[in-house]
C-alpha cells in the first residue's frame, strides 16, 4: 500500500477504499496511526554503534587484567562491558530507584546480594539486583570474569555506612537515612542460569527485568524466512539493544547491510530507526532484548506493504 497523507487516508476509509485492512486491524486490536520519524536520524552517537563484537573487545584489551568499555549510552539505559581480574572484590553498594543487571560471558563471578544466597555465576547467567538491595561481586578462581553490566541512565551508586564511597568528580557523599527496597517477584528473579536451563531441557523465555524504567526480555526461537520488504519496526522513545545468548541473530537495521551477531556480541538500534531481528544461523538462537520501557510501542508497517 502506498503511503497516503492523513486527509487522503481518512477519505479512503470513508469511501470504502481500504475497509478490509481496517477491519483486519480492528479484529487484531490494532490501530492505524501516523507515527513521526526523524527526517535526518542522527544514528549512532559514540559510544553507541550497530555491532559490538566481543572478540574485538577482547582483542582491543589484550594484556589487561581488568578493563571497562562503555558501549551503550542513551537517555534510558547504559551498558558497560567489564572484565574484572582474578581475586577482585567490589565494594558493597546499591542503586536508589532502579535495578541493575548483569549478563555473564566468561569466568566465575560471585554475586552477594542482600537477603540472597551467594550466586556463583558463569557464562550464560543473568543476574539482577532491584533498587536498594545492597550487592557486591567477587571473582572466583584464577581467571578473570567478563560480563555486561546494564543500568538506568542517571542512576547513581550509594554505599552502606560501613563502606568508603568511590570518589565521583563534582560530588561529595553525605550520611543519610533511607528505608524501603524492591523485592524480587515472579518475573524479577535474582538470576537465570540460561545455559543450565537449556542443558536440562528447559525453554527459557520472557521478561527477566521488568521495571518502570527498564526492561530485559529473553527471546528464543529457530531460523526464520526472510521477507525483503519487511523493515521490521521502530520505537519512538527508546533505543533498543541486544546481548546474544545462544546461536546467531540476523539483524537488519536502517540502511545497513544485513549482518549476523554471535554469542556475547551486543547490537544497538537508535530510537526512530527501522530494525528487525531474526533468528539466524542453522539452529536455535536466543537474544536478550533491552530497552527503557516494559510495554514499549512497536511501530510496524501495514501488512499491505509486506506483500
Amino acid at each position: 500500500m502506498r503511503y497516503l497523507k492523513p486527509l487522503a487516508f481518512a477519505a479512503a476509509v470513508a469511501i470504502g477504499v481500504i475497509p478490509a485492512m481496517t477491519v483486519r486491524a480492528q479484529q487484531r486490536g490494532e490501530t492505524f496511526a501516523w507515527a513521526p520519524v526523524p527526517t535526518n536520524n542522527p544514528g549512532w552517537v559514540a559510544p553507541n554503534k550497530p555491532h559490538w563484537k566481543v572478540s574485538e573487545l577482547i582483542a582491543a584489551h589484550k594484556g589487561q587484567a581488568s578493563w571497562n568499555e562503555h558501549i551503550v549510552n542513551d537517555s534510558n539505559l547504559q551498558a558497560h562491558y567489564i572484565q574484572l581480574a582474578a581475586g577482585t572484590k567490589t565494594k558493597r553498594q546499591f542503586h536508589p530507584d532502579n535495578p541493575i543487571w548483569w549478563i555473564m560471558q566468561s569466568g566465575t563471578l560471585q554475586f552477594n546480594i542482600e537477603g540472597q544466597e551467594p550466586i556463583k555465576a558463569t557464562k550464560g547467567f543473568l543476574v539482577q539486583a532491584p533498587y536498594r538491595n545492597i550487592f557486591s561481586m567477587e571473582v572466583l578462581g584464577d581467571q578473570p570474569a567478563l560480563f555486561l553490566e546494564v543500568t538506568v541512565t542517571g542512576s547513581p551508586v550509594l554505599y552502606p555506612f560501613d563502606e568508603t564511597p568511590a570518589p565521583v568528580p563534582g560530588q561529595e557523599f553525605v550520611k543519610v537515612r533511607i528505608s524501603g527496597k524492591k523485592n524480587y517477584d515472579a518475573t524479577n528473579k535474582p538470576f537465570l542460569d540460561f545455559n543450565g536451563m537449556i542443558a536440562s531441557g528447559g525453554r527459557p523465555g520472557g521478561a527477566f527485568v521488568k521495571d518502570d524504567r527498564a526492561f530485559a526480555n529473553v527471546i528464543r526461537g529457530n531460523p526464520q524466512a526472510d521477507n525483503p520488504k519487511d523493515k521490521g519496526h521502530f520505537h519512538e522513545v527508546s533505543g533498543e539493544f541486544w546481548f546474544i545468548l545462544e546461536g546467531q541473530i540476523e539483524y537488519k537495521i536502517g540502511s545497513l547491510p544485513i549482518f549476523l551477531a554471535d554469542v556475547g556480541d551486543v547490537v544497538y538500534a537508535p530510537k526512530g530507526m527501522w530494525h528487525r531481528a531474526h533468528h539466524g544461523g542453522t539452529g536455535t538462537s536466543t537474544r536478550l532484548a533491552m530497552n527503557g520501557y516494559p510495554d514499549m510501542l512497536h511501530n510496524y508497517q501495514p501488512n499491505d506493504e509486506l506483500r
